[in-house]
């Protein structure tokens, strides 16, 4: 079947069809409008006639007498069946009685000195009344209406358009998204192009009896592009797209997500070939299972999208995309072939697809002779689209900031660092010994790491406080990217966490807040080490431990008995104390190289690796004919991906923190990168 022969059941193509069914639910709208505005005015002529009622109170004709004689009476009104009348300081109520043809009552009037009069009946101006008191607001009410009508009842759907799908159309190419505007996913693109090349080319697959999938599902953390993959395969295919969210299913009505479902799939069908998109598919597609809490408008929403999902001609060229970052929670049944028949996963980017994400990204910024994005993708390893492009942001922006024209490598790598611990805080000025105390906190972090074999070389070192809390912190650049960390190079990494702590026990014989960060990240290293990767003599290869939402963090829970996590609990304190008396030794027999480093520091309050391995080498007496390559890695500016925490993914940076609040605490759950087990 192709293009031509499916175009044919759209609506434009009927004009007996779908235009007549919308006009006759126009009419009944319409006509239901019209009754309740006419009821609204008989109810609110029955209120008046209440209301005017109540400032008026009937009596028996001898009372009205009794009040003349009394000389209570200042004026009276005669009506063809009633008097009214008005009693002295009683002025908010009349009196009125039935008119009794009493031929003494003039003479009782006159004698009494009261006031009285007839009142005249005018046709013509009854009539006009009665128009002007009922037909006049009736008409108002019904104009109104209608008129609210054309804006709130624009496209039918029902009493206030609450069973209307609400999904935004996309025309043929107006998404203005192709595959060259995607970059990093390469995977991911070559499944979705299947896709596209079905709906171009349908008799090359149906030739050989090859069906087209019904839907695809896009996995994986936020930010990687999913939504943008979906819109890039509307572009690419030429053919109307509908993009919508789970929650736009979700009203506080009980049935009017079945409703919405039911009419996004009735729109699809008419405007075949096309592609329905829904993003965050786990607000409607949860499971119903009563683990995850039992929701009856949910669940009839899915039962709906599963039934229209099974209903619905594929060969019609309807294709369902849907993006979600849980999908351990999905509905089992909405996950089988004949549903969503395939799965793809949009993962962070490696080395080569981050700098394919940084050149997308810069393509309309100005950009000066020096950057290079190898390094800058290097520096953010774990770093999904949306972060890069973030960076490209922030780069340019501080561009304009210091007045200059295009953007340089010096401006990335700032941006680098405001994205991940913030602004420098020039305000906060710390006192002497406090810098002492950061100085001797951070460069115990670094020589630790530079005394080591398996750890990243150090590109940076500052005790200039940021908008994130750090009053400090040490950069780690890794040599090349890594997947997998060795025992040996986690224990490593321990000692180097444990570094601060130990640098503030020896030289200031006190300790402070500041290393409460590395403890919490060293926690979690040597933890995952027991409960995940195996790495402990006592557990062995058991696994211990669940990792949950694996794309929104992946938190680790514990599968074992109290007693077990107990024992944990002393086996992690026992590996911690053994990296920390290993940082206690090392930084002990370098004194000399720590107090001179320090003071360097204190001096300049950044320096560079290339300055720090120069004092250090001056101190160890290492000449530099050995230290050439390790200088030239040092002055490779990346930044440490093989830091993992307890879901076995490596941190985008290593930063030591003074204060317990490090950027890299912050920072960890939106750019990290997935590592093989």
């Amino acid at each position: 079947m192709d293009n031509q022969k499916m175009n044919n059941n759209r609506p434009d193509q009927d004009p007996e069809g779908g235009n007549n069914k919308k006009d006759d639910m126009n009419k009944k709208s319409l006509l239901v409008m019209v009754v309740l505005a006419i009821a609204v005015m008989i109810i609110a002529q029955m209120l008046s006639g209440k209301i005017a009622s109540a400032s008026q109170k009937e009596v028996t004709y001898t009372e009205f007498m009794q009040d003349v004689n009394d000389g209570k009476v200042t004026k009276v009104e005669l009506d063809s069946d009633r008097i009214y009348y008005e009693v002295k300081n009683q002025k908010n109520v009349k009196y009125y009685t039935g008119n009794v043809q009493d031929e003494r009552l003039y003479e009782e009037l006159d004698n009494a000195g009261v006031t009285y009069s007839r009142k005249v009946i005018d046709t013509t101006t009854y009539v006009m009344s009665s128009i002007l008191s009922f037909v006049l607001p009736t008409v108002l009410m019904v104009a109104v209406m209608m008129i609210f009508y054309r804006f709130a009842f624009k496209g039918g759907g029902g009493v206030m358009g609450v069973g209307k799908s609400n999904a935004k159309l996309y025309v043929q190419d107006k998404t203005g998204v192709t595959f060259q505007d995607v970059a990093g996913q390469e995977e991911s693109k070559e499944s979705l192009r299947e896709i596209v090349d079905f709906l171009h080319n349908p008799e090359k697959y149906t030739k050989i009896g090859a069906k087209l999938p019904k839907g695809a599902l896009l996995v994986g953390p936020p930010g990687t592009g999913k939504t943008l993959l979906a819109k890039a395969v509307a572009g690419e295919a030429g053919v109307p797209f509908f993009s919508l969210s789970g929650s736009d299913f979700v009203e506080m009505f009980v049935g009017v997500g079945a409703s919405r479902v039911r009419d996004l799939f009735k729109q699809a069908q008419q405007n075949a070939p096309c592609i329905i998109f829904i993003d965050e598919l786990d607000a409607i597609g949860k499971s119903r299972d009563s683990r995850f809490g039992g929701n009856d408008e949910r669940e009839q929403t899915l039962n709906q999208l599963l039934a229209e999902m099974d209903g619905f001609d594929s060969s019609k060229g309807i294709i369902i995309l849907a993006a979600t970052n849980r999908p351990e929670i999905l509905d089992k049944a909405l996950l089988r072939p004949g549903r969503f028949d395939r799965r793809i996963i949009v993962e962070r980017p490696d080395l080569k697809g981050r700098i394919d994400v940084l050149k997308v990204h810069a393509k309309n910024v100005c950009m000066d002779e020096t950057v290079d994005f190898k390094e800058i993708a290097l520096a953010t390893s774990g770093a999904v689209g949306s972060d890069l492009a973030n960076i490209i942001n922030e780069a340019a922006l501080l561009a304009v900031r210091n007045g200059r024209n295009a953007v340089s490598q010096s401006d990335l790598f700032e941006s680098v660092e405001v994205v991940i611990a913030g602004k420098a805080k020039k305000d906060r000025v710390l006192s002497a010994e406090e810098r002492r105390i950061v100085s001797y906190h951070e460069v115990g972090h670094a020589l630790v790491a530079a005394l080591q074999k398996n750890t990243e070389p150090v590109q940076k070192i500052t005790i200039i406080p940021r908008t994130m809390g750090a009053l400090g912190y040490v950069m780690q650049v890794p040599e090349e990217e890594k997947y997998l960390m060795s025992e040996k190079q986690i224990r490593e990494e321990l000692v180097t966490m444990l570094a601060g702590r130990a640098a503030e026990s020896i030289v200031f014989d006190s300790v402070t807040t500041g290393a409460s960060n590395d403890i919490e990240q060293a926690t979690k290293l040597a933890r995952a080490m027991i409960t995940q990767y195996g790495m402990s003599e006592k557990f062995g290869l058991i696994g211990l431990t669940t990792v949950e939402d694996q794309y929104l963090g992946g938190r680790a829970t514990l599968n074992c008995g109290e007693a077990t996590a107990a024992e944990i609990d002393q086996e992690v304190m026992k590996i911690l104390k053994a990296a920390y008396d290993q940082a206690l030794a090392l930084l002990a027999d370098n004194r000399d190289c720590l107090d001179k480093i320090a003071a360097f520091l204190i001096e300049r309050e950044t320096i560079t690796g290339k300055e720090f391995m120069k004092i250090f080498r001056e101190v160890k007496g290492i000449p530099d004919s050995e230290t050439e390559q390790a200088e030239a890695n040092v002055s490779n500016p990346a930044k440490n991906d093989s830091q993992p925490d307890g879901q076995d993914e490596p941190a985008l940076i290593e930063e030591k923190t003074d204060n317990g609040a490090s950027s890299e605490s912050d920072i960890n759950v939106s750019l990290e990168t997935k590592a093989e087990d």
